[in-house]
């Protein structure tokens, strides 16, 4: 699992599209375009989202590039019980 300091700048920007509904790469990457954040190319993003969900912080649905939240690390709270 990741921690809010290990997140890029980036991954924060796909967590708040994610915490909205399920996104692509090419809809997030044009979102942040439009959002004027940065101009990332597609496999860039691609990249971030599959590290969130090499995290279990987002799934892969059916495997075909469909994202959806898991688990913000922005609300984690390091306090484990």
């Amino acid at each position: 699992m990741l921690t809010d300091a290990d997140l890029r700048d980036l991954d924060r920007e796909l967590l708040d599209y994610l915490d909205e509904g399920r996104i692509t790469p090419v809809y997030a990457q044009r979102r942040l375009e439009e959002d004027n954040v940065g101009d990332y190319s597609r496999g860039y993003v691609q990249q971030r989202l599959a590290r969130l969900e090499e995290h279990d912080h987002a799934a892969n649905l059916l495997g075909v590039g469909l994202y959806e939240l898991v688990d913000d690390p922005r609300e984690d709270d390091g306090g484990d019980v």
